[in-house]
């Protein structure tokens, strides 16, 4: 099980110095103790996660105060950008970083952020097909053709040349036959359980496994990354009041993961209509679901035997999300007890080959 952090929360509404404290501080601890990757997200026109617009930016930055660690998007929303400015975008961050960039691609989610766009909304998963294939094909120094505002066919072949000689790429995955797709193509997987639980997530790998077999691809080296909450400290209870407050306000922000666990108390009304004793007993009830099961909230040692539960999914990768709690102090205390867990696991494999 390979480790790495992701960043998704960041309020950019505040005029304040030093946003991007956090990313840059726990980056640099993330390159010292040997994580994996780093992943910075696309998001647009909402507080939460406001500070991270391109990832492409993000990335160019941490390229130039990291030596070891992969820098990652979670996701570009293909459908929103010419390939030619991606290939290009990425290949100048592989070549700051010295070959150490990987890409997630998403199809886009909300109506909004598709103002950027030139194609409807609903044409977006054949587009984020269609882009990604491009980008493939420009990374590889082949030339693609594009047509100019007046029709005219362009052969495009983009610079500079990056060093990986092919971009190593995700697609970020909720729906089976995104899944079984990425297979097809031989991708690897963003997952999450975000909106669902391990036990909705593990029949979709085996899905994805299947497709790498049945088209020709090693199912061993297709990579499942999993994003999960994490915030761990040395004792549960005083995790539990560090994250109580904070979790509860990413709940408020996220009507679909407050909806979906309505349904899981048996309430089939509309958040909207909740007066303020259910939103609290449904606050409580959230952060409790996601301490105990659906995240890496808790200590080194509470938190391992979800690391197995993972591994035993087919997950390889656990992408710790950093998203719900911004406090630079606790965030970096945090990160210290992360590389713990991970200790505990790979001591946990070595106890295993020894018995």
């Amino acid at each position: 099980m390979e480790f790495s952090l992701f960043y998704f929360d960041g309020d950019g509404t505040l005029p304040q110095p030093d946003k991007y404290e956090l990313l840059i501080e726990s980056a640099k601890f993330g390159d010292r103790h040997n994580f994996t990757a780093i992943w910075t997200p696309e998001r647009h026109f909402h507080a939460f996660g406001g500070l991270y617009p391109n990832p492409a930016l993000t990335s160019a930055a941490l390229a130039t105060i990291t030596e070891k660690i992969q820098l990652r998007s979670g996701s570009v929303v293909m459908p929103l950008h010419h390939p030619v400015r991606v290939a290009e975008e990425w290949a100048v961050i592989d070549n700051l970083s010295n070959g150490r960039v990987g890409v997630a691609f998403a199809s886009g989610w909300t109506m909004d952020e598709f103002i950027l766009s030139r194609a409807p909304h609903g044409e977006r998963k054949d587009l984020m097909w269609r882009g990604i294939e491009q980008v493939h094909q420009l990374w590889r120094g082949e030339a693609v053709e594009f047509r100019d505002v007046a029709g005219k066919t362009v052969q495009a072949q983009t610079l500079p040349k990056p060093l990986q000689p092919e971009l190593p790429t995700w697609i970020a995955c909720q729906s089976p036959s995104t899944f079984v797709e990425a297979g097809k193509r031989g991708f690897n997987i963003l997952t999450s359980l975000l909106g669902e639980t391990l036990e909705e997530i593990t029949p979709k790998i085996k899905l994805y496994r299947q497709s790498l077999t049945e088209n020709g691809h090693n199912p061993s080296q297709g990579k499942v990354t999993l994003m999960t909450h994490t915030f761990l400290g040395d004792n549960i209870d005083n995790v539990r009041k560090k994250v109580k407050q904070p979790f509860s306000n990413y709940l408020k922000n996220h009507y679909g993961l407050l909806e979906n666990l309505a349904k899981g108390m048996g309430m089939n009304v509309s958040i909207k209509d909740f007066s303020q004793d259910d939103m609290e007993s449904l606050l409580e009830f959230g952060v409790e679901g996601f301490i105990n099961g659906r995240s890496l909230i808790g200590t080194p040692t509470s938190c391992l035997p979800f690391v197995t539960e993972l591994e035993n999914a087919g997950v390889d990768e656990i992408a710790c999300l950093i998203d719900f709690v911004q406090d630079v102090d606790l965030v970096m205390e945090s990160l210290n007890f992360i590389k713990q867990l991970r200790s505990n696991y790979q001591l946990s494999l070595m106890d295993e080959i020894f018995v």
